[in-house]
């Protein structure tokens, strides 16, 4: 038995940050988006047991894998006899801030619980999401969603029609050096999600990551300049891609026509949930 899957692209529409745990973690506010940018899993059963990722990923080996830790942790967690092998196809940049790893991980979660017939309710799979990234638990929940903590308070939010331009800076930014920074602010304001839904926010959303990243890679912060032009340009997670929103598909490409062509990058749909939303069970 065979399944293929999309896992999409994120991208946060802000990103506050207003504190650190004891543990190091650091508290967020974010409002996450789907986009139809995505990678795609095929995922074949195995009755073996064995795990394996059946393709080569440039910079991501075999037990480095996001899907493998997933399939692994689902399998451990259920005592389950079966297995499976994983081919992925890679569209989301790595290290861009746009969530591919833990989009492809929630996937396999997702999947595997249907292929597996597991039959694991949508929080179960969330709790075992949160063990592998602070951002697979978005994908499980499978709504756009207003986030808190470290990403995995999440409460659904009512997105309108929109389309990005999203470009992809020529490099990888590691999001714990960008936690780490001594430049880091860790005190913004906290905001409520009823404020935002009314448009009464006391300061500004922003990403607070993206001064810090801009700092350090002045590619990022040459791709925002070049964007802004053309609407409010913001880099999503913790870099390196940027997007710019648009209230139709006609204007976002005719925006990507202008931009130069050696800048790499795509016009994609906001979603108004994940494609696999209604493959959990509640």
């Amino acid at each position: 038995m065979k399944l293929t899957c999309p896992a999409p692209a994120k991208l946060n529409l802000f990103l506050h940050v207003i504190g650190k745990r004891p543990d190091g973690y650091h508290l967020l506010q974010t409002l996450f988006r789907f986009i139809d940018l995505h990678d795609t899993l095929h995922l074949t059963m195995r009755k073996d047991g064995e795990i394996h990722r059946t393709n080569s990923i440039e910079g991501v080996a075999e037990e480095q894998d996001l899907c493998v830790h997933a399939a692994r942790l689902l399998q451990a967690e259920t005592g389950c006899k079966l297995g499976v092998d994983i081919a992925v196809e890679k569209r989301i940049p790595m290290g861009g801030g746009l969530g591919g790893g833990s989009s492809d991980a929630a996937t396999t979660l997702i999947a595997l619980n249907r292929l597996w017939s597991l039959g694991l309710s949508r929080g179960h799979l969330m709790r075992l999401g949160l063990r592998l990234g602070a951002d697979v638990p978005v994908f499980v929940f499978g709504e756009n969603a207003f986030a808190e903590g470290v990403g995995e308070k999440l409460q659904a939010y009512p997105l309108a029609e929109a389309w990005y331009v999203v470009l992809f800076p020529p490099v990888q930014v590691p999001t714990a050096q960008i936690f780490a920074s001594r430049e880091l602010t860790r005190d913004a304001v906290s905001i409520t999600m009823r404020a935002l839904l009314k448009g009464q926010t006391e300061q500004p959303l922003r990403n607070d990551l993206q001064s810090v990243v801009c700092d350090l890679y002045p590619e990022v912060a040459r791709y925002i300049s070049l964007l802004g032009n053309f609407g409010k340009a913001m880099m999503t997670g913790s870099g390196a891609c940027v997007f710019a929103e648009f209230a139709n598909r006609k204007d976002a490409e005719e925006v990507m026509q202008l931009i130069p062509q050696e800048m790499r990058g795509v016009v994609a749909k906001g979603l108004a949930r994940h494609p696999l939303h209604d493959w959990v069970p509640e």
